[in-house]
């Protein structure tokens, strides 16, 4: 039985662990809504985006370019997005768990947070590089990514490369997902629905003709989709810190009362033993 000194010294400890995951949950949360509303302020330029290559495609005819060629898969290169620090629950690991499946010997890894990057490093896998982005993810820091993993496409040092990354849902939900990033199939923008673009309007000029417009904007179209994910990444970051915080402090409170119930039945019991001591005493 614990004595009411290490009762009090445990019910101090974890009130003050309390309040430390009480603060962390509460700057979670306000980062999270930034999060959120970086992801949606940038939507009507993604949208704008997706409209003018759809009008493009239709008109392109036979186009080639080597972004969109299609090889046989003999390695690939796989785009890491990770959180930069822990207590975000099982984040990390759902992402991890995906990357473990895959080859070691035919995989390079491009990892964007920290976590990432000591992931491949202790699993000993091959690293092509690694960049950091920051709480409020920018387009530059998108570019940098995209940029090393077109560079290792064009140059033929890879012939696939892939995107493990987690999708924000809503609060309590967060998806580890993998998905296709090189060579570019269907031109789609993450989270906007291909009926929310369809082409409309008056009919729209392409100077000096579609098939240039397509040249350049496939380069922008792929900075834009990691930049989504990265929004993406760090809102579920967020979301899963905040709800993981808040799952530590209601223990912690939970914790604090059992104790501090256990703490006041021992002192109640030995008041009343003391009692009945000296009641005895004066009887004796």
């Amino acid at each position: 039985m614990h004595s009411p000194r290490d009762l009090r010294r445990r019910i101090h400890s974890i009130g003050n662990t309390s309040q430390i995951t009480r603060a962390m949950e509460l700057v979670a949360a306000s980062k999270l809504r930034k999060a959120q509303e970086r992801a949606l302020a940038g939507r009507p330029f993604a949208r704008l985006l997706y409209r003018i290559q759809r009008e493009a495609t239709t008109r392109l005819g036979d186009f080639t370019h080597p972004l969109l060629e299609k090889r046989e898969v003999t390695s690939r290169a796989v785009i890491l997005i990770a959180a930069d620090r822990g207590l975000c629950g099982a984040l990390n690991s759902n992402l991890f768990r995906l990357a473990s499946d895959l080859d070691p010997q035919s995989t390079v890894f491009i990892t964007a947070g920290r976590k990432a990057s000591q992931f491949v490093t202790h699993t000993h896998r091959q690293l092509a590089a690694q960049f950091e982005y920051s709480d409020s993810p920018q387009l530059s820091e998108a570019k940098a990514i995209a940029a090393s993993a077109r560079d290792l496409f064009l140059k033929r040092q890879v012939d696939q490369v892939q995107i493990i990354a987690t999708r924000f849902v809503n609060t309590m939900t967060q998806q580890a997902l993998c998905l296709d990033y090189l060579p570019i199939g269907e031109v789609k923008i993450p989270g906007i629905p291909p009926e929310e673009v369809q082409p409309g309007g008056p009919e729209a000029l392409f100077e000096p003709n579609p098939a240039a417009v397509m040249d350049y904007l496939l380069s922008r179209y792929l900075d834009l989709y990691l930049y989504q994910a990265l929004l993406n990444a760090k809102a579920s970051e967020q979301s899963a810190r905040m709800v993981s915080m808040k799952n530590a402090t209601d223990n912690a409170d939970d914790l604090v009362r059992t104790l501090t119930l256990e703490y006041n039945k021992l002192r109640q019991g030995r008041i009343t033993q003391e009692l009945l001591e000296i009641a005895g005493g004066q009887s004796d």
